[in-house]
């Protein structure tokens, strides 16, 4: 039993990562809020997720396009990556942006920071350090972490995650990155950018499990022109040969054992909630059997009054889809004090991207999931290579895919792998928040010719029925 003096609060914000956003937003109502981080202010997102992670690929990104500037006529070499400037600058860019936090929450006294893991005691009352505190509402946004499996060997040996690997002062020489998911992709073009061999290891048949089958093989089909891509491998354990790391795989064809090795190991087998450490269960909020928390549509947990979103909840793992649920969730906790008052998170137009080589940029239900929900669509495809800007870019590969509904021409997906996809797919996005989230807005816009822009009308100019798209 905890017996200490109770420091009393309006709102308990458990997590600086989005969590901020409600932080600024209850101060700028008056309310006297509870900030509890036991990490570096900014969360994944700032500190270890989204910026760091593409200040690094972007220079990557530059170097591929010089050496696929081959294509176009240009031989271009690069004479040397300084890989420690590299690593300095996206270090001084996250420190100025947490040294901002931490000055913004220094300066207002109507937030309270407490530095400290904290764990629920009671009802409404969490433990920080030597402190208890309690309020009548509470947001967690405590995030998640990497997934280590339990993996013989893999301890010992030691091995990078998305974390450490921002400490590196040089790139390994050889890398073998264990899951083929958006972080394993996504670094492993970075670190072959830089000149390291590496072999991205998957459990799943293709890379980006999750996404369209036509942009798993074609991110596949790029990643592969510059280090070993291996998928239906499940890895069974880890030695250490020498100075090197020896991973042992079965292969998932043929049920046969096959090693691979490399000087550095990057584990990338997926994320789970940092819930656990939180306790919730004490104060009566319920997470679903991974450990993720459970929300219901207005992202109130089973606790009234208890409220969560972002990584932690393991629905949308983004930091954009965070921001926008701290909006939800703000509104319903402090605007909304009948039910009916509240507002539901929509979540039909989540977007995401992969940095990878090629990018890809995806909204949306796909095809799959479209025809499993019952639904009645229209399925369109095009190259880059159908439209002029395409050809002058030579993007080979590059190649868009779009779902809309057969009656009444909403759009329900799209997926994109080539060069600009991310800023491609965001033109769905806006599509499918309007108010009929239809394909009209489209065939009504003239479109800059020549444009990327036309593979997207391209894309809804071929509408067929899934079965004539795959007889073809």
């Amino acid at each position: 039993m905890w017996v200490y003096a109770m420091d009393r609060f309006d709102l308990i914000v458990i997590g600086s990562g989005a969590g901020m956003n409600v932080v600024f937003s209850a101060v700028e109502h008056g309310l006297k809020v509870a900030l509890v981080e036991h990490g570096p202010l900014g969360g994944t997102c700032l500190n270890n997720g989204c910026i760091p992670s593409k200040m690094l690929i972007y220079p990557a990104d530059v170097l591929r396009t010089a050496q696929d500037a081959r294509v176009l006529g240009l031989e271009v070499s690069v004479d040397r990556i300084d890989f420690h400037k590299i690593m300095s600058r996206m270090r001084s860019f996250v420190e100025q942006n947490r040294q901002s936090l931490e000055e913004a929450i220094a300066g207002n006294p109507n937030v309270t920071l407490y530095r400290s893991r904290a764990e629920f005691v009671g009802e409404y009352a969490l433990q920080a350090g030597d402190k208890t505190l309690t309020a009548p509402q509470i947001v967690i946004v405590s995030g998640a972490r990497a997934l280590v499996p339990s993996i013989p060997g893999l301890k010992e040996a030691g091995y990078l995650d998305n974390v450490s690997l921002l400490n590196l002062e040089e790139p390994p020489q050889s890398l073998i990155v264990i899951g083929a998911g958006y972080i394993g992709c996504e670094y492993s073009h970075f670190f072959s950018a830089m000149g390291t061999e590496v072999t991205l290891l998957g459990r799943s048949p293709q890379v980006l499990k999750g996404e369209e089958p036509e942009i798993c093989q074609i991110v596949e089909k790029g990643l592969s022109r510059h280090m070993r891509v291996i998928t239906n491998h499940e890895v069974m354990g880890i030695d250490r040969k020498g100075g090197m790391k020896v991973v042992s795989a079965r292969n998932r064809l043929d049920n046969k054992i096959y090693s691979f090795e490399a000087q550095e190991i990057l584990l990338a087998a997926g994320r789970r909630s940092n819930a656990d450490i939180l306790h919730p269960e004490r104060t009566g909020v319920q997470t679903d059997e991974r450990g993720w928390i459970k929300v219901d549509q207005f992202l109130e947990t089973t606790k009234k009054g208890i409220w969560s979103l972002g990584d932690a909840i393991g629905k949308h793992m983004f930091r954009h889809t965070a921001n926008y649920e701290a909006q939800v969730v703000f509104h319903n906790l402090l605007h909304a004090e009948k039910r009916e008052d509240r507002i539901k998170a929509d979540f039909h137009a989540v977007p995401h991207a992969v940095f990878s080589n090629p990018p890809v940029g995806a909204v949306g239900m796909k095809e799959a999931d479209a025809m499993a929900a019952g639904r009645r669509i229209l399925v369109g495809r095009s190259k880059y290579t159908d439209v002029a800007k395409g050809v002058a870019m030579a993007e080979e590969d590059g190649f868009v895919k779009v779902i809309v509904e057969e009656e009444g021409g909403k759009i329900l997906g799209c997926s994109i792998a080539g060069s600009m996809a991310p800023e491609l797919v965001q033109q769905v996005v806006y599509l499918m928040n309007t108010e009929y989230r239809d394909i009209e807005p489209l065939i009504k816009s003239q479109v800059i010719h020549p444009s990327m822009s036309e593979v997207l009308v391209k894309a809804f100019s071929n509408l067929e029925h899934p079965h004539h798209a795959q007889e073809e």
